[in-house]
């Protein structure tokens, strides 16, 4: 199916319980990508994630920064997969660039578009460390930057397979990448450690495509918090519910993220993977 290339902008939003994203623990890091055991591999299987501390250089993160700051500008014309905050869909073309940065949401597909971020997804050891927790040779397949501008929303509590037209069985690891500091203030990563295990959550259009709220109220002392530097990572499992709250500060977290699955993954159709994952489809209310 073609990727649309085309300038899009987000939906209004509604508040969620201020509680949503409260935690119990802050996660622990690893430092570096040569530092990966085989014990860390086992805990990888066993909470569904890794947390990488200095995964890549300043110059790296740097590059990542150059290289959203060319797309989100204009300067690579042919691409256009970014999405704007709604506040700005009748004024876009009166914005400064700083204006521009802080009023988008994300970028989709834009690797093939520029060349220093096309580095990170395709960094030798990010894809040696991918390969091993797949069990086979693995291959970026979805590429977005998610942009967190100052008072910048939440983004639900979900499940990134629930996203992809995979069979439930693919395995797929996700890389979380932070460009700025990712700090508990201004929206890093929750995430509910183990609950992969618990198999698939019913999704449902609210705030976003999303596991309901009532699902994930009452948890606090399962969730744990994932502050990262910048050119820290986040290794995670499709199936582990994750989520990030707003920016409460004046500080831009803008993040890349990859997901990667093995050579070969079986695909379906949008219908089917609505028909597995989608709440309406599955008969059931949020």
């Amino acid at each position: 199916m073609p990727v649309p290339n085309q300038i899009s902008f987000d939906g209004e939003v509604t508040p969620h319980a201020p509680d949503l994203y409260d935690y119990a623990d802050i996660a622990e890091t690893i430092d570096g990508f040569d530092a990966v055991t085989e014990e860390d591999l086992a805990r990888y299987h066993e909470q569904g994630f890794l947390a990488i501390r200095n995964a890549f250089t300043p110059a790296e993160v740097q590059s990542g920064l150059d290289g959203l700051a060319e797309l989100i500008a204009g300067r690579v014309p042919e691409f256009q997969n970014i999405q704007f905050t709604a506040d700005v869909r009748d004024r876009l073309d009166q914005l400064s660039f700083e204006e521009r940065q802080d009023s988008v949401r994300r970028l989709l597909y834009f690797v093939a578009y520029e060349t220093r971020t096309n580095a990170i997804a395709h960094h030798p050891k990010l894809l040696a460390l991918t390969s091993r927790l797949l069990g086979a040779e693995s291959r970026m397949f979805q590429d977005m930057a998610l942009i967190k501008p100052p008072n910048g929303r939440e983004k639900p509590w979900h499940q990134d397979h629930a996203y992809f037209e995979l069979t439930p069985e693919t395995k797929v690891v996700g890389v979380w990448i932070a460009l700025d500091p990712a700090g508990i203030e201004n929206g890093c990563m929750r995430v509910m450690p183990g609950w992969q295990r618990r198999g698939k959550y019913p999704h449902f259009q609210i705030r976003d495509l999303q596991i309901c709220d009532s699902a994930m109220a009452g948890f606090q002392a399962d969730r744990v918090a994932v502050p990262l530097e910048p050119g820290g990572c986040l290794i995670f499992d499709s199936y582990l519910p994750h989520g990030t709250p707003s920016n409460f500060t004046s500080s831009r977290r803008r993040a890349l993220q990859f997901h990667y699955q093995p050579v070969g993954a079986q695909r379906i159709t949008a219908e089917e993977r609505v028909a597995i994952w989608g709440g309406e489809a599955l008969g059931v209310s949020c």
